[in-house]
């Protein structure tokens, strides 16, 4: 069946959830995905090790997928071996690219505590968790499908019970999703909404706030700038889903985008600013190597990502995705 009816759902979905106004409203709505994450991702782990335990080995090797190994695309090549793990280093990196909502969800905290101290407790302890899961799935999805495993883990589970657990660990990546979007998308639209009102001032189109009351919710204040553009952006966005729907490559690549200038870069630089670290000095040069090495990382992962994009574009035809 197309893909497309389930992606043009969820565009209106986020539509809706996208005329929310300000970021530190959506505080419910990121609750909710962060337990939806950790619903599907513990189920997907389970089944990972129920089905490794069915096998009675582990499949794979700790080389990668076999070279000749059929797939969508035809047999898998010693160069598009290559390609794919790149293509991997960037999804690795857009799983940690949280640091460009850092500040807008720091801003959101009460103190005291100071916010940085509070923000740097939630960090350390998202990013132990997180790796942790992030390890046990691949290893464990890996080490149950070997060179056949899918880029969606819960997918390789199509035909075995329980059925209904599988339902609810895709309903779980569902609701992630939808919650996942607004977080991230969120401090774009402010951002675009405040230049826009510096801008033109005088307009009312951008400016004006109309009250709205609506039956169990109470008065909305509804801009007409708002309610457009955010539209708008939605429906280009899903537009391109459904135009380039290679999720595995696309992550990649923007996770390769997106890891060394907002993830590196630029809090490396704000730090050596902030401690006035002098140039040339062991501090300093051992934070130029980190930068350097984690850009070599970024445009290995960008040309593997383009390189999969490419690959799939030679079976792909617009719109006529399914599944």
């Amino acid at each position: 069946m197309s893909s497309n009816g389930f992606m043009i759902t969820f565009g209106i979905i986020e539509i809706l959830f996208s005329q929310i106004p300000d970021f530190d409203q959506v505080w419910w709505l990121s609750i909710v995905a962060a337990i939806m994450s950790f619903t599907y991702s513990t189920v997907g782990l389970g089944l990972g090790i129920g089905k490794v335990a069915g096998n009675g080995t582990f499949k794979g090797s700790l080389t990668g997928i076999s070279i000749g190994t059929e797939t969508h695309t035809g047999p898998v090549t010693s160069t598009q071996k290559l390609w794919r793990s790149l293509q991997a280093l960037g999804a690795i990196a857009f799983a940690y690219s949280f640091s460009i909502i850092l500040i807008e969800i720091q801003d959101t905290i009460r103190s005291p505590p100071a916010e940085y101290k509070t923000m740097k407790k939630a960090t350390l302890f998202s990013i132990i968790i997180t790796t942790i899961f992030y390890l046990l799935c691949g290893c464990m999805g890996y080490a149950a499908f070997g060179d056949l495993a899918p880029g969606n883990l819960l997918t390789g589970f199509g035909f075995y019970n329980p059925y209904w657990l599988l339902d609810i660990a895709n309903v779980a990546i569902v609701v992630h999703l939808v919650g996942a979007y607004q977080v991230y998308c969120q401090p774009l639209f402010a951002f675009v909404e405040k230049r826009s009102a510096r801008k033109w001032p005088k307009s009312d189109f951008v400016t004006a706030e109309y009250e709205v009351p609506f039956p169990f919710y109470g008065v909305y204040q509804l801009n007409f700038f708002r309610l457009a553009w955010r539209t708008i952006f939605v429906m280009l966005t899903t537009l391109i889903a459904m135009l380039m729907p290679f999720f595995n490559d696309v992550v990649g690549l923007l996770g390769a985008m997106g890891f060394w200038p907002l993830t590196v870069f630029f809090p490396i630089e704000m730090y050596i600013s902030q401690k006035k670290i002098g140039r040339w000095t062991s501090q300093w040069i051992g934070l130029q190597i980190l930068s350097m090495t984690c850009l070599m990382i970024t445009i290995a992962a960008a040309v593997g990502s383009v390189a999969g994009v490419v690959l799939d574009l030679k079976t792909y035809k617009p719109f006529k995705t399914s599944y």
